[in-house]
């Protein structure tokens, strides 16, 4: 891990951050607001929404202007929808400012995957992929632990004052010392390059290994989405150990993408395609099979759900580094678009199947291994279409 990767590292933690450091401070902002807490709730989905959307607008700007002034655009648009969210009195205000910071995470987010494309490719550009992923999948575990503490000390404004420095001092830094990385040779496209997205849609190659990530994000998240659910009313955990457990699969993932690392190097990239998939349907069916082999009270110990989500999002691991990688490689000279659509498929994609899940009138296991199938089929699916790239790659 170079000093380059770590300051992608920064941009990419702007996301999870803003999603997930003001959870447990829902009703107190709610409170503070006078509004209900469902409109509070409301600017979660909204924010990911206005992420995966903008992203198609940032990427031709990135391909355009450069990665570094993109960059910066992004984190003053975040310091500011923060800073905002803070001082907010009304409820109005304060859904501004949560669109203001869904729009400054489509520029960093973009920045930091189209740089990866630029430095780097092949199998090297995977385990980039696979470890900024990572870090997207251990801040919503610790998260709110951080973000608890700040309001319990200093009230819910905190956690966005803490948002608002964290991005000025990410600021500083990449100006500081983010070097420009757009290749020369990059196509300048319009502001919405509707052509452009259409020739890459075209590329089956790049549908496949992006529905992958769309699949396993959409397990990540419905695991989330009925986790409280779960842990909490049926399992019976405290919000203390809630958050424990939590804390322990972000570890965990953590630590299955160091190896993934490894593994990318010794049996390559099909491998893990092959092996992720494995992972989610074998999780599945260990979900969906305890309701005929245990009796009530073990199918609502807190393990029934979490070992086999520990498979799940292993299998992730092993999915998101090896899919990104294959999925951007033909686009040098569009890594920006390429890298927008890329995350658009797998934000939108990632949270509509989630959702679908959720509306589906099943018990939270089956609704989360009914999840685990569809991710699974999609990596598999990727998997056979790595097959016919197999040989292909070239360093750069």
């Amino acid at each position: 891990m170079n000093k380059y990767t770590l300051l992608l590292l920064s941009l990419v933690l702007l996301a999870p951050l803003g999603i997930d450091l003001y959870l447990p401070t829902l009703p107190q902002v709610a409170t503070g607001l006078h509004t209900p807490v469902s409109n509070i709730q409301s600017t979660i989905p909204l924010f990911l929404l206005v992420m995966g959307l903008g992203q198609l607008i940032t990427g031709p700007l990135v391909d355009n202007f450069g990665r570094k002034p993109v960059a910066m655009a992004g984190l003053g648009l975040y310091a500011a929808g923060s800073l905002t969210a803070a001082l907010a009195d009304h409820w109005p205000v304060f859904l501004a400012a949560r669109i203001i910071q869904g729009c400054a995470v489509c520029c960093t987010a973009v920045v930091s995957f189209s740089g990866v494309r630029d430095r780097l490719s092949g199998d090297e550009a995977a385990k980039t992929f696979g470890f900024l992923n990572g870090a997207l999948n251990i801040v919503p575990a610790l998260a709110p632990l951080l973000g608890g503490t700040l309001a319990e000390f200093w009230g819910w404004r905190a956690p966005f004052s803490f948002l608002c420095l964290y991005a000025v001092v990410v600021g500083v830094i990449i100006l500081l010392f983010l070097p420009e990385t757009r290749p020369k040779e990059t196509l300048k496209v319009p502001f919405f390059p509707l052509k452009q997205y259409a020739s890459i849609l075209a590329d089956l190659r790049f549908v496949c290994f992006a529905l992958a990530n769309a699949g396993a994000l959409g397990m990540v998240l419905t695991y989330v989405s009925l986790a409280p659910q779960v842990l909490m009313e049926q399992a019976g955990l405290s919000s203390f150990a809630f958050a424990l457990a939590f804390g322990a699969n972000g570890l965990w993932i953590m630590l299955v993408s160091s190896i993934v690392s490894y593994v990318i190097r010794k049996a390559g990239r099909p491998f893990c395609l092959f092996f992720g998939g494995l992972c989610m349907l074998i999780a599945a069916g260990l979900l969906s099979s305890e309701a005929v082999l245990f009796s009530t009270s073990i199918q609502h110990h807190w393990l029934s759900y979490m070992l086999p989500v520990a498979l799940a999002v292993a299998g992730l691991a092993f999915i998101i580094g090896p899919a990104t990688s294959y999925a951007l490689e033909p686009y040098q000279q569009q890594a920006g678009m390429a890298s927008a659509l890329q995350g658009f498929f797998q934000m939108a994609g990632g949270a509509g199947g989630s959702l679908c899940m959720l509306a589906l009138p099943l018990p939270p296991q089956h609704a989360l291994s009914f999840m685990m199938l569809i991710g699974a089929a999609l990596a598999f699916i990727a998997w056979r279409c790595s097959h016919s790239v197999k040989g292909t790659l070239t360093e750069l």
